[in-house]
């Protein structure tokens, strides 16, 4: 038995032995038997499965964290969603290139609220109210515009359109005109009532009642961006009744023209000479600022400058009742500015030289004198006359102040009540003068032992 079996595993070791070397043979079998090939072709297989189900996986995975982080549910048809998606974008893009361009709103209408009046409307109710200003001087006709404040014939316009008028005519529009007459204007000699030349305002008169008196609003209340309508007669009467419209460009503009510091509303509607003393128009026709080209003309094109309508109308009212503007502080003084060069070469200080001292002057009985140089006010050390003015204007006719003034090498504090500005057009009243340069220095030196 144990013959048998040795025998059986010495055949079977010698048939193994056959078959691997038959395997290993370079000889070429048709058919050979490769168990091992087999297993890893399985493996192979079931690999690949594996990654398919990994991508799979993956690919559901982010599709619900998509779904959850958007809002969207499982139970949504996302294709559908996507499709609808799609379908509402190019719905849109055809809506915005079908939208018709041609009924855009202008900037006038966008600045203008909705309960307001057009802007024909506007003009029919304030055109009546607008007249021409036309003044003989020694150099010639002056011509401006002006606001109907009165229906007994009281008018406003610019102090700088009357200044040094011999005689002042009014032209009334045409809406006074008697039609049998063939004229398109009817002209009425005029009377300067007063005129204030720091807030470049003044009122005329003419002997005409039954006239048509504007409506003030408040200039207050006015907001950036809100349209703005200007009528006037820009360059002379032959473009008598001109309309501009913009918008308020700004509402508190500080200003200083020819040594006058002026607060002022901006606005970009057209304003040239000839619409000085016009109004400035809201939306509702209402006149909320006196326009002044000579403001514009000095500060460049593009720029309309107006008075607003709340600063001016106590001005307006002090000069109907008493002929200038009450209260107003003066030092009743003329001088000129010292400048840097002149400071330095001669080691003096910054301020403005003394030049006139009007005689029963606050400035006289506090013992001011020619060729002092003004250097402070109120403890506040100054380098001009405009900023001596700007701080003087805080204070009112009857105060008392502390002027600081350089003289024969000391400084000296006086002690000056301000006295009342009678007439502010007069140039001698605190204002720059130009005295010749060089010779109003040399006349300085001369009498305190210079040169």
């Amino acid at each position: 038995m144990t013959d048998f079996n040795n025998f059986n595993e010495n055949f079977d070791n010698q048939n193994n032995q056959q078959d691997f070397n038959s395997y290993n043979s370079d000889s070429v079998n048709e058919f050979s038997y490769k168990p091992e090939n087999k297993k890893k072709k399985g493996r192979k297989i079931l690999t690949g499965i594996v990654a398919i189900l990994s991508v799979v996986a993956v690919g559901t995975t982010s599709i619900v964290g998509y779904s959850l982080i958007t809002g969207n549910g499982l139970g949504n048809d996302s294709s559908g969603s996507s499709l609808q998606t799609a379908q509402n974008n190019d719905d849109d893009t055809s809506s915005a290139s079908s939208v018709d361009r041609s009924n855009l709103p202008s900037i006038i209408q966008l600045a203008t609220p909705s309960d307001a009046m057009s802007i024909p409307d506007i003009v029919d109710k304030v055109s009546p109210s607008v007249v021409g200003i036309s003044c003989m001087t020694s150099s010639g006709t002056v011509t401006g515009t002006g606001i109907i404040m009165s229906e007994d014939g009281y008018i406003i316009t610019n102090a700088h359109v009357v200044d040094g008028a011999n005689t002042i005519s009014v032209v009334l529009p045409s809406s006074y005109t008697d039609e049998s007459s063939g004229s398109e204007s009817e002209t009425i000699a005029a009377e300067l009532v007063g005129a204030d030349s720091q807030t470049d305002l003044a009122v005329v008169k003419i002997d005409r009642t039954g006239l048509t008196a504007a409506e003030f609003g408040t200039s207050s209340e006015i907001r950036v961006g809100e349209v703005s309508i200007v009528i006037g007669n820009p360059l002379g009467f032959d473009l008598a009744n001109s309309v501009t419209a913009g918008i308020i460009s700004a509402t508190d503009r500080t200003l200083t023209i020819e040594d006058r510091t002026m607060n002022l509303i901006q606005t970009d509607a057209s304003i040239n000479s000839g619409n000085s003393g016009g109004p400035l128009i809201n939306a509702y026709g209402q006149v909320i600022g006196i326009t002044s080209a000579k403001v514009s003309s000095t500060y460049g094109e593009g720029l309309g400058f107006a008075i607003p309508i709340d600063e001016a109308i106590p001005i307006v009212e002090d000069l109907i009742q008493y002929g200038y503007v009450t209260g107003r502080p003066t030092l009743g003084i003329s001088g000129e500015n010292v400048t840097d060069v002149y400071s330095q070469y001669y080691d003096i200080p910054k301020g403005f030289f003394v030049r006139s001292v009007e005689e029963g002057s606050a400035a006289e009985e506090a013992g001011i004198q020619v060729n002092d140089i003004v250097i402070g006010i109120e403890g506040t050390l100054i380098e001009s006359i405009e900023e001596f003015n700007e701080i003087k204007e805080e204070y009112q006719a009857g105060d008392q102040i502390t002027v600081s003034v350089y003289r024969d090498g000391d400084i000296i504090d006086m002690e000056v009540i301000l006295g009342e500005a009678i007439d502010t057009g007069d140039d001698e009243d605190d204002q720059q003068q130009d005295y010749g340069g060089y010779d109003s220095y040399r006349e300085f030196f001369n009498q305190y032992g210079g040169f």
